[in-house]
């Protein structure tokens, strides 16, 4: 369009288009496909959905490119195609346009948490923005940044596509049911936040259909004289004969653009479920209707802060973390049963607390393997055999929500000791076609358990009550790359890491260099000690079993004897000397025996040297 893009704005209302990949989808192409590659391998497609689009009425005509960013696109191996795929997008948009409509480029949410909850950095989520806004500015007319979960990605978002671009920029966040983004923002405070940020207009998209959305934009409204936009999906979808089929009539949303459009907004458009058949209906509605400036009133404006609840007392959340620093303590790991008889676990768990041991590991998919809930069995740990667990708790498995859900329930169950880690990818273990989730590493999600026992859940909204979990984490002193694992060990702890449990060690002075390149940040350490069986079990846990090293001198020494019952009476003495010179280092609180193939009573050999 050659009419400057402000100027129409601030005169009368602008109809934008709907969705794509509801169209793509609704015309075959497979939901797990990637829709922005095709820009480039079906552009005719793309481009006959922007036409219709613009023959139904739309004068804003969105970029196929909403996923087009490195972060999104490496879920497809295609982040190397990130400038091709936006320029194809902005093209096809614009030779569709045919200079009738104004191009949006289009940029969505990066796909993960940024840290400290995600592992995308600040840095690198700037950089993925940029990367994107570089490849569309030079043939759009503004930049709509959509169904951003949190104000501090959209911020980021922002300054990139200016540091590049002083094209105009529409900045739409996304709510729940609960009228609050994913990080716990209410329509009040992205008003606000949005303002600040200096752009053409600020609005909702996507997440929830018109009516949430027209309550929600009055609140916005109420605190901002910002134009507003609305882009609401056409309501939740439902399955269908296999198929999402979304519901919402388009005379139900063409009513609803024009109560939008009542209450202030200058925007109107569609989301997820829309069509050309709704566009064309909101159209028609709107015709006649002109921008209405609704007067604000910042002044009645109140906001709840969020409550952080007092942190429950180190010591006083467990026996284990009571015990860590006063006494030498001794976890032993033993992992849930493949079956559903729990019985020779429980037996063993008895026989730990009758030798004096201080808490039972239990070992979240070790392997990847399918077993049985480690949360099921440490309940029935602590209840049947009278002894503490420390509940390992992987990210692999489950999104945030769904670990939110687990730890708030494994506290009601009464378990007070987790061990946060990554977990290993499913492809290590018995289901290699499973797919993992990682939505947060160890790194994140420690942060989002302190934010429990503070009393907020992953989004920093008041829960009412706080948990009172020990957190501990994992580290590896013998790692290959070791400023990496002490890079990652600092950023645990600054999370929230209360203790540190250890990758096997048999030399202590491996230990000792990874205390001293640490030697300011002091939380208890339990070293972990794998007695080993046989050479071949040496062999095997040093080149197959990730995060594992054997030294040379003690594969050395397994090999002399690599078999039978010599073998493991050596194994259990590398173990004794390994836990014996460790003790002597001062941040040692403790030992976490892993005992070979469940043989439980090398347990009890080891520790005959305490």
């Amino acid at each position: 369009m050659n009419r400057n893009f402000i100027d129409e704005l601030e005169e009368r209302i602008l109809l934008a288009d709907g969705a794509m990949g509801t169209m793509l989808y609704a015309k075959g192409v497979y939901i797990n496909t990637c829709f922005d590659e095709l820009n480039l391998s079906r552009p005719s497609l793309v481009s006959d959905i922007h036409k219709e689009y613009l023959q139904a009425g739309a004068e804003i005509l969105e970029t196929n490119t909403f996923g087009a960013n490195r972060f999104k696109l490496a879920t497809f191996g295609i982040e190397d195609r990130v400038k091709q795929i936006n320029e194809a997008g902005a093209d096809l948009a614009r030779s569709s346009a045919n200079k009738a409509a104004f191009i949006a480029g289009s940029i969505g949410p990066l796909g993960k948490p940024l840290r400290p909850l995600g592992k995308i950095s600040k840095e690198d989520a700037f950089a993925a923005f940029k990367e994107q806004a570089e490849a569309l500015a030079p043939n759009v007319d503004l930049f709509i940044v959509e169904t951003i979960h949190s104000l501090e990605e959209m911020r980021i978002a922002i300054e990139a596509i200016k540091s590049i671009s002083s094209l105009p920029i529409v900045a739409q966040m996304t709510f729940t049911d609960e009228e609050q983004t994913l990080a716990g923002e209410s329509p009040e405070q992205v008003a606000r936040g949005l303002e600040s940020y200096d752009v053409a207009c600020i609005g909702i998209n996507c997440s929830i259909g018109p009516q949430p959305m027209l309550e929600i934009i009055e609140k916005m409204g109420a605190v901002t004289d910002k134009i507003l936009s609305a882009q609401p999906n056409a309501g939740s979808p439902r399955l269908v004969e296999n198929r999402f089929i979304y519901l919402t009539s388009p005379e139900y949303m063409a009513e609803y653009a024009k109560r939008f459009i009542q209450t202030g907004v200058s925007i109107v458009g569609g989301c997820c479920g829309t069509t050309p058949e709704h566009i064309k209906a909101m159209a028609s509605a709107i015709r006649a209707l002109r921008p209405v400036h609704v007067h604000t009133h910042k002044s009645l404006e109140v906001v709840a802060e969020r409550e952080v609840l007092p942190e429950t007392p180190f010591e006083q959340r467990s026996r284990l973390a009571a015990s860590l620093g006063k006494k030498f303590v001794i976890s032993v790991e033993i992992d849930p049963p493949r079956g559903l008889d729990p019985s020779r676990p429980l037996e063993a768990a008895r026989l730990m607390k009758k030798s004096g041991v201080d808490a039972i590991n239990i070992a979240d998919g070790p392997r990847a393997s399918a077993r049985m809930s480690p949360m099921a069995l440490a309940t029935l740990m602590e209840k049947e055999a009278g002894i503490e667990t420390l509940l390992h708790y992987c990210c692999r498995d489950r999104n945030l929500l769904g670990m939110q859900a687990d730890l708030i329930g494994a506290h009601a169950l009464g378990l007070r000791n987790v061990l946060i880690i990554t977990g290993d990818p499913p492809k290590l273990g018995d289901y290699p076609s499973a797919t993992a989730v990682f939505d947060v590493d160890s790194i994140g999600l420690v942060q989002i358990v302190r934010n429990l026992n503070r009393g907020l859940d992953l989004a920093g909204n008041p829960l009412g009550a706080a948990t009172s979990f020990a957190i501990g984490v994992g580290a590896n002193p013998g790692a290959m790359d070791l400023e990496t694992e002490i890079k990652r060990f600092y950023e645990k702890v600054e999370s929230g890491a209360e203790f540190v449990l250890t990758q096997p060690v048999y030399e202590a002075s491996l230990l000792e260099n990874f205390i001293n390149k640490t030697r300011n940040v002091e939380i208890p350490i339990l070293v972990g000690i794998l007695p080993l069986s046989s050479y071949k079990n040496a062999e095997f846990l040093h080149n197959e079993v990730p995060g594992m090293q054997i030294p040379k001198k003690i594969r050395s020494r397994m090999k002399r004897t690599p078999s039978g019952d010599a073998a493991r009476r050596l194994g259990i003495k590398i173990a004794q000397e390994a836990l014996q010179d460790c003790m002597t280092l001062q941040a040692v609180k403790g030992a976490y025996i892993m005992p070979p193939f469940g043989r439980y009573e090398s347990v009890l050999r080891i520790i005959e040297v305490l």
